[in-house]
């Protein structure tokens, strides 16, 4: 009988209806993992504009993922270049080989400026055709990883990125509201008419990631999130030093954590070897003394002799997110 590890990943039951097949840890070369969980990774926003490449891939996209892991070289260029040191630019490098390489659509543009007069109104991440019925569409991805803080005197939490410089409201009002709109404004339809382009139908959001709950102080899921979004858990590293994790000890045992380091938070993490305590305590020093978040991954051995991840969580400086604490 299989084991059901769903909720330890943070993936919902519901992603256990699809294909198991496409599961990101069977898959060797990290950036052919990366992009088999981009294929199945559930967003982290609620909009008619959601764009969700699960429900179009062929049949055939096992076997071309698996023949990509076996010979990388003889698959698309981002499988073995060197990622890009921005974790946004390499995942608009795995959404390019998935719409183009997976997918089979025309893209047309990426990355345009639109400007007036010297002032850049915003930038189009991408313009494809889709090949199901010919239209333009406008994409604008993203890959975002929140944490819930329950700030003082609040009902609700606030999702903070990890540098406390990101906030998940204000990013999904700007990508429906603004982003996505971009191709309203008649700078933007004078460019695509330059280039030859009919002005896009239909726009598009993916946004992908994680959402982390505090790990003691229950919190509730933002509204406009989906239910089934990917989960973790964050806390306080002096909440870790102390053993402040009442009920949790398993979840805290760092004795089987790793470091995890861009582009890697993407996809599910796995290595041959076991987890090095070393590796683990260098990089809560590093939040300790340097005030840096980190993330880890909580990994567990398979019955093939690898690691595998089974959780992450965020680890914290005591003053983060910079705001007075709840509790």
């Amino acid at each position: 009988m299989r084991t059901d590890t769903s909720n330890r990943l943070g993936y919902p039951a519901l992603m256990n209806q699809g294909p198991e097949r496409l599961a990101p840890h069977q898959y060797h070369v990290p950036a052919v993992r990366h992009l088999a969980w981009m294929c199945r990774a559930p967003q982290l926003i609620s909009s008619p504009m959601g764009f969700n490449p699960e429900n179009i891939l062929p049949d055939d996209t096992e076997e071309r993922l698996k023949a990509w892991d076996r010979a990388p070289q003889h698959g698309p260029e981002v499988l073995t270049e060197e990622p890009a040191r921005r974790l946004g630019h390499y995942f608009e490098r795995l959404y390019e080989c998935l719409m183009r390489d997976l997918l089979g659509w025309e893209i047309l543009l990426k990355n345009q400026p639109v400007r007036n007069n010297g002032i850049t109104l915003g930038e189009l991440d991408f313009v494809v055709r889709n090949p199901a019925d010919n239209v333009v569409e406008h994409h604008e991805i993203a890959v975002k990883f929140y944490l819930g803080h329950l700030e003082t005197g609040q009902d609700k939490p606030l999702w903070y990125g990890p540098n406390a410089r990101d906030r998940l409201d204000i990013k999904t009002r700007r990508l429906t509201d603004h982003q996505s709109q971009l191709t309203e404004k008649p700078e933007a339809r004078n460019l695509l008419t330059s280039l030859g382009i009919d002005t896009p139908a239909r726009p598009r959001i993916f946004m992908p990631g994680y959402l982390f709950y505090h790990l003691t102080n229950a919190l509730p899921s933002p509204d406009n999130v989906p239910p089934g979004h990917l989960r973790g858990h964050w806390l306080y590293i002096d909440n870790l030093d102390a053993k402040e994790t009442t009920g949790n000890e398993k979840t805290t045992d760092t004795k089987h954590w790793v470091p995890l380091i861009k582009p890697h938070w993407l996809g599910l993490w796995r290595q041959e070897e076991a987890p090095d305590q070393n590796q683990t305590e260098d990089a809560l020093e590093e939040v300790r003394s340097a005030g840096i978040p980190r993330l880890f991954a909580a990994l567990e051995r398979s019955e093939d002799g690898d690691w595998r991840e089974m959780s992450r969580v965020f680890v914290v400086p005591s003053e983060w997110p910079g705001l007075p604490r709840r509790g």
